[in-house]
């Protein structure tokens, strides 16, 4: 059953101290509850998580993925009614967006990955609802997807990098290892190297392969050229007039080891026994192991430290009068490194807390003396919430320097868990997170016919979904992959547990979140309480509860796909009760909307496919060729540097390397035809040379875009993070040159199209289908377009030719121009998902090879509400050895559950 905490809050004296009479000044507990409550009641969250059939893949395949909308209460979310889904490359630039609908907290989607669209590479999703971009975008669904490419492919490599000295004068080297596909080291080659960093040249070279088909590059930051998206590409020659190129992304070896020190409640205090977490990152941001030290400024040492998971640990120490206290690390490479400790504090109080009996969590106030002298009698507060909702509450009178006292778990939720501890006039003052389990997911039980099956051979699951008071009926998606295909780390995957109930509420990246959840034993639950220290929750503040101050919403949630505008006379004054049309021609629908008095107009609760024309249209009002629409533009939260590049494989080709075998088997057991040479005559190519007003560029742009690139039917929206060196800012609508965006010069870039100079709204009325190319330049040498315009760098879009027609008349002509009135749009519609292929084996000896790794993906599974059981039947492909199933999924009442079940095929 699902906890329903904001109904019933749990407010107790603790310790025996009485309720009293608030001061003048203080603030009550209950007025905190109730604006905690109200701010969860008027800004309700929603988590998003998505399921996929498989952990990685290969160009050509196709991702699908199930998603799970949740409320508060891990519910159904009944709020939003439509998601995003969006695929951006490992230098943050937007490749692909979904538009999907969701039905009862649900909804399907697929993303193709075809060869001409997409290259090996780090890919990261990032889903989310309109609602849910009214708060932080670290909340967001987020997910590294590595994508390898094993078709027609000449060489695998592999990279080790390394760094020495400061950023002054940095110096880094790589090894880089090429091989053949079957594994032959390419040895004596001749390989040229480059390293960029966005728009600036850092370094350049040359060299043979040795023996073990390895390279050594080195290089100096002398210009000292900012390095954050800089890359290593390196061409080797095969001989024959053939060369093979790869990119190696460096920011996996630019960030510096850190350690950080983390107090429980937030503070060393003098006097004051504390527990302190300590957390260590190495440069590719991942935890690395330690061993140390504490020492105190008189060279005693305090304590002996040692990492016990994913480079974070814990030790207590007693601060005295007078000390400092530093760190001395060796970390597990054998690098050695000193830090200072968070300075001691003389005044102060924190909360302490221990999760290590199931059934209470054991709280302690621990004050130092200072503070315990200044406030002895005075009452503090202490609340608990997690995902937003109130669930326990309490005030006390600070009788004694340490206080103790047992609280039921069963008063919280499994998750994530915020204490906070006030003062009496509202202050928060500590704050302390845990992790509550009460391991009440939903018990998913599935059984196979058979304990063994042959290849090709039918499987048939039973699947039964249970709470602890009986069956449920939940909704569900099935995955099985061939293991020997497709390895998974099953401490790093991403599940419906490690998301709705921790990753979803933390900030900061996670590593291998499912380690905590894969075999809990005593280790990996005080691994957690240790995580809970060192990780931030700031869903909200309190100070901004108390003071009355709630988010701001700039988007309402979506119950479908709206188009609104504004419909004016021609001189720009709004026009009051004016009829506006809506035609999507190619579903036979039509729908009328009346402006109000302040010209505004609504189309709600659309529904259309992506890709869609659309027509908006005033003519038909009295005087109609008087009025012109102007329609909203649609706006997407603006796409941050990825937070997961820890997760990012470096070495694809290696890593995945029994995955990208067996889909070079597939893609050479697939019936190609034989290439085929049609020679026509060349098509000029139209560029910015053809136009006198952009005489004065260079004849060759820093960077260019072909019109391919561009997928989704709006081009701003396809624009915002796909151009080089080339930042796009939400807020004053406007493009700029990264380079110098970063250093604080913002100075707009100059936009033409065809030859003419336009604005960014411009930009927005044009089809992406419209577009040749864009043309890049990032300086403009002979300053005749920046100094005439006041403008910094210049984007060229040059628009298809259109074909060679026939005579019209002057009346056609006229139909053809743009009317004021009517617009012509294609907005972003719903994405239609692709059904899964599955084949089925009704004969004996079927013709040609079965490869498939994911064998199976099901993501409309339904049990039953009276028994809580159904079951599925697929085909095995030829592979032999392991296969493991995957469900997830939740039910009407929030319950979420998890299952992985493997059996033979031989």
């Amino acid at each position: 059953m699902i906890y329903r905490y904001a109904l019933s809050i749990l407010i107790i004296s603790l310790f025996g101290s009485p309720v009293f009479a608030q001061k003048q000044d203080s603030v009550s507990l209950n007025s905190i509850i109730e604006k905690t409550g109200k701010m969860a009641s008027s800004r309700p969250i929603e988590k998003l998580y998505l399921h996929f059939d498989k952990p990685y893949y290969a160009v050509d395949d196709t991702v699908f993925f199930k998603a799970y909308l949740t409320d508060n209460y891990k519910q159904p979310s009944q709020l939003s009614k439509v998601i995003y889904v969006e695929l951006m490359n490992s230098r943050d630039s937007l490749v692909q967006m979904l538009k999907l609908p969701v039905k009862e907290g649900v909804a399907y989607g697929s993303i193709p990955l075809p060869e001409l669209t997409f290259r090996q590479d780090n890919y990261h999703i990032r889903a989310y609802s309109k609602w849910m971009a009214n708060f932080d975008a670290a909340y967001f669904f987020t997910k590294t997807l590595p994508v390898g490419n094993a078709i027609d492919k000449q060489i695998n490599t592999s990279i080790t990098s390394t760094k020495t000295g400061s950023d002054k004068s940095l110096q880094i080297t790589s090894r880089i290892v090429f091989k053949d596909t079957d594994g032959n080291p390419q040895a004596g080659k001749k390989v040229t190297w480059e390293v960029s960093s966005n728009v600036d040249d850092v370094a350049k070279g040359k060299g043979t392969t040795d023996q073990n088909g390895a390279l050594t590059v080195t290089f100096t930051n002398n210009k000292q050229i900012d390095l954050t998206g800089a890359a290593i590409t390196a061409f080797i020659d095969l001989g024959s007039g053939k060369r093979a190129g790869r990119s190696f992304p460096l920011k996996s070896i630019l960030g510096n080891a850190d350690v950080q020190f983390f107090p429980e409640g937030g503070e060393l205090l003098i006097g004051t026994r504390t527990r302190v977490a300590v957390k260590a990152v190495s440069s590719n941001g991942r935890g690395i192991n330690f061993t140390g030290v504490i020492t105190d400024n008189s060279g005693a040492t305090v304590a002996n430290i040692s990492s016990q998971h994913a480079g974070m640990g814990s030790f207590t120490m007693l601060p005295e009068t007078g000390k400092q206290y530093k760190a001395n690390i060796t970390f597990a490479n054998g690098l050695k490194a000193s830090y200072d400790l968070p300075k001691v504090q003389v005044s102060g109080i924190n909360l302490s807390m221990t999760t290590a009996d199931a059934q209470n969590v054991t709280l302690k106030m621990l004050a130092s003396p200072a503070f315990f002298e200044a406030n002895k009698g005075k009452v503090f507060y202490i609340i608990a919430q997690s995902s937003n909702t109130v669930c326990f509450a309490a005030q006390t009178a600070l009788k004694e320097q340490v206080f103790s006292a047992n609280i039921p778990s069963s008063k919280f939720p499994t998750g994530v868990v915020q204490f906070t501890l006030f003062t009496s006039t509202g202050i928060p003052v500590s704050e302390r997170l845990i992790f509550v389990q009460h391991k009440d997911q939903l018990s998913l039980n599935v059984t196979s016919d058979k304990p063994a099956y042959g290849v090709r051979q039918k499987v048939k699951f039973n699947v039964t979904a249970k709470n602890k008071t009986g069956p449920v009926d939940g909704n569900f998606s099935v995955s099985v992959i061939d293991e020997s295909k497709v390895p998974v780390d099953e401490d790093g995957e991403t599940t419906i547990l490690t998301s709705l109930l921790l990753t979803s509420d933390l900030k900061g990246y996670i590593e291998k979140p499912n380690y905590y959840f894969n075999k809990a034993n005593d280790q990996t639950v005080s691994d957690l309480d240790v995580l809970m220290l060192t990780q931030g929750y700031r869903r909200f503040s309190y100070t901004d509860v108390i003071a009355g101050r709630l988010q701001p919403i700039t988007y309402l949630p979506e119950q479908g796909i709206e188009i609104a505008g504004t419909l004016r006379t021609l001189n720009g004054m709004p026009f009051k009760g004016g009829n506006v049309r809506l035609y999507i021609p190619d579903k036979y629908f039509s729908a009328n909307a009346v402006s109000d008095p302040e010209g505004r107009f609504k189309f709600s609760n659309l529904s259309f496919p992506d890709s869609m024309k659309i027509i908006a249209t005033a003519k038909n009002n009295y005087n109609g060729k008087n009025l012109m629409l102007m329609l909203e533009p649609i706006t997407y939260p603006a796409i941050n540097k990825n937070q997961l590049y820890p997760d990012e494989v470096a070495n694809i080709d290696s890593t995945m390397r029994p995955y990208l075998l067996n889909s070079k088997k597939q893609f050479n057991s697939m019936h190609v035809l034989k290439e085929v040479v049609v020679r026509a005559p060349k098509t000029a190519k139209i560029n910015h040379t053809a136009y006198p007003a952009l005489s004065g560029l260079s004849s060759i742009p820093d960077h260019l875009v072909t019109g391919d690139r561009f997928i989704c039917p709006m081009l701003l929206t396809c624009l915002q993070g796909t151009l080089m060196g080339v930042t796009y800012d939400q807020s004053t609508n406007a493009f700029y040159v990264t380079r110098d965006y970063n250093q604080g010069r913002r100075v707009p870039m100059a936009i033409y199209v065809r030859g003419m100079p336009v604005d960014v709204n411009y930009l927005a009325s044009m089809q992406s289908t419209d577009v040749e190319s864009v043309e890049i330049f990032l300086r403009d040498d002979l300053g005749l377009i920046n100094n005439a315009n006041q403008t910094n760098g210049v984007l060229v879009f040059n628009t298809k030719t259109p074909p060679k027609g026939t005579k019209i008349s002057l009346q056609e002509l006229q139909e053809l121009i743009p009317q004021p009135n009517t617009v012509n749009i294609m907005p972003k519609g719903y994405n239609i998902a692709r059904e899964f292929y599955m084949p089925k084996y009704d004969v004996p000896k079927p013709v040609g090879m079965d490869l498939r790794s994911t064998i199976y993906w099901n993501p409309r599974v339904v049990t039953d509400k009276a028994t809580g059981a159904t079951s599925v039947e697929f085909y095995n492909a030829d592979g032999k050895g392991s296969y493991r199933a995957v469900i997830e999924g939740f039910d009407k009442d929030g319950n979420i559950g998890r299952s992985v079940y493997r059996y033979k095929v031989q």
